[in-house]
């Protein structure tokens, strides 16, 4: 096994692990150099793939909008769990965020007068998003801060490398990582006094998601099983406009945007059914709709509604929505039909490593920014947008954090952080399984999560999931396994997906994207989730 030192060790190579890095790169003090690890390449997180855009509150050039609007949208969707000092922090500092982007390079779209262009998203009372390239948004992001990143010095870039385990001394102190490169299928101890995990989602614990293949929980569940404090894990939202691919899992995101831009969801008979849900009707909430999306399958026995884009127009479309338009011609879907067919699918997860203020977990030395972290921004349900925000405002604040008040890496190691690097060195670690018996435990993993803890939820279904997963979890240990890639985010599929049940098992009441079919008070269940008295409760 190798061992090496750096003064901090950023996991994730999304835009709060590339703004971190950039951010960091300028402290001249940083004697043993900056560690970026990320699964894949810089390039294949979900970070890259956010098409809609992000927050920005400014109402000196945007007067409709404001700080307290904003707040309230936010917490409105969040069905009020979120933490208001977060999000009056996040709001607060939302111009500065542009701000920061546009310094490192980012051009957002501007309109005929050269102005920042804001376009309106579901539950915003306004238009208050940036966007760049149309619909490329976080592409444009990304690329523009890996570009920067190249410049830099001191930076280390780890590439096909898993975070494996968190090393935690017998003080609860984060001392370092243990890392795992599947390419070389190498392991490494990388000891530093600042850690951050910017690992994203949990998308592919389902059936259809938006995520990328990388969105496998982990860096949640290497600091669940560190001893780091989790919570709101039964909050996971579902988009409800994926491109529908008949028997893909991951699919390509159809924007909000669209719906804000004026487009309609129709039914296969071409019925327009949203405002049957809700008075927001195409713009509620993403669980409402959503859910609306799944009751008129079930009503009219569909796979899939449509999304009515003839309101826009086509030629306008496609100048608006370059990505969107190629991703449908690359699926065999002809826009010039008006009608783009879509489903709801996994796409993002509010719960996560519960953070303070500073991005600090409940281990000393150990930070989470982005997805898999729950700083108290989202609540029961994200509005559209803010994540892209959250990733920058609270990544310049624990950069500067960080500077401030920099710890150099660890020279001592106690008992426990030895210990657990000796399993690493261990003779008998490695044993051997097909990787297609992995996968087949995989994908018996996602129709359970699917099925059993989606969209509609019950206690039944909920403790089958449970008691399904947990006879899964009993095959992998007895499963001879190779140390690969598929192997370990399994592990963590399984790991994040109990840990969700559990969540959800416990808040018996419908909130957010958290709905319980067999909640009985059904005022107080259309009251939270917006549904109509006169459509079907699921029961």
């Amino acid at each position: 096994m190798k061992y090496s030192k750096y003064d901090v060790i950023i996991v994730g190579s999304g835009i709060s692990g590339l703004y971190l890095a950039n951010k960091l790169s300028v402290n001249k003090d940083f004697k043993d150099g900056i560690l970026l690890v990320t699964k894949e390449d810089i390039l294949s997180g979900s970070s890259y793939l956010a098409q809609g855009g992000m927050v920005s509150v400014i109402p000196e050039i945007n007067p409709l909008d404001s700080i307290q609007s904003h707040i309230s949208d936010t917490i409105k969707a969040g069905c009020g769990l979120n933490n208001l000092n977060t999000v009056k922090y996040v709001s607060e500092n939302s111009f500065i965020a542009a701000q920061e982007l546009i310094n490192f390079g980012v051009r957002f779209d501007r309109n005929e007068k050269k102005s920042l262009n804001f376009t309106l998203e579901g539950a915003h009372s306004c238009p208050r998003i940036l966007h760049a390239n149309g619909d490329s948004t976080g592409r444009v992001i990304v690329e523009t801060l890996a570009k920067c990143l190249e410049k830099q010095e001191g930076i280390d870039i780890y590439k096909n490398t898993l975070a494996l385990e968190i090393l935690v001394d017998m003080d609860n102190v984060c001392r370092g990582l243990v890392v795992y490169n599947w390419e070389q299928n190498s392991y490494e101890a990388v000891y530093s006094n600042n850690v951050i995990l910017a690992t994203g989602g949990i998308g592919q614990l389902y059936k259809r998601t938006t995520n990328p293949s990388t969105s496998t929980g982990d860096g949640i569940a290497i600091a669940y099983r560190a001893g780091a404090e989790v919570e709101n894990m039964e909050f996971v939202q579902f988009h409800p406009t994926a491109l529908y691919c008949k028997n893909k899992g991951s699919t390509p995101l159809i924007s909000e945007s669209v719906r804000g831009e004026g487009a309609k969801l129709v039914d296969l008979s071409g019925n327009y059914f949203a405002k049957n849900y809700d008075k927001k009707a195409d713009l509620a909430p993403r669980d409402v709709v959503s859910r609306a999306i799944v009751s008129q399958m079930k009503i009219n026995n569909d796979e899939y509604v449509n999304l009515d884009i003839s309101q826009i127009g086509i030629e306008k479309f496609k100048k608006r929505f370059p990505t969107i338009t190629r991703l449908c011609e690359e699926n065999n879907v002809d826009i010039n039909s008006g009608l783009i067919p879509v489903i709801p699918a996994a796409h993002y997860f509010m719960g996560g490593i519960k953070t303070d203020l500073n991005s600090m977990t409940s281990i000393k030395n150990l930070y989470a920014v982005g997805e898999c972290a729950s700083s108290g921004l989202h609540g029961a349900n994200r509005l559209a947008s803010n994540s892209l925000l959250e990733c920058v405002v609270f990544s310049d604040k624990l950069a500067k954090d960080i500077i401030k008040s920099h710890i150099a890496p660890p020279k001592m190691h106690d008992e426990k952080v030895k210990n657990t690097i000796d399993k690493y060195n261990s003779t008998d670690f490695e044993y051997y399984a097909k990787n297609d018996d992995l996968s087949e435990i995989f994908d018996k993993l996602k129709n359970i999560m699917s099925e059993h803890s989606g969209i509609i939820r019950t206690d039944y279904g909920l403790k089958e999931g449970l008691r399904e997963i947990i006879s899964l979890e009993k095959k992998l240990d007895i499963l001879p396994s190779y140390g690969s890639r598929i192997k370990y985010e399994l592990e963590n599929a399984i790991c994040i997906s109990k840990l969700i049940i559990k969540s959800a098992l416990k808040r018996t009441k419908s909130i957010g994207a958290h709905y319980r079919a067999d909640y009985t008070d059904n005022t107080e269940v259309k009251k939270e989730t917006g549904l109509n008295e006169n459509v079907e409760l699921f029961s």
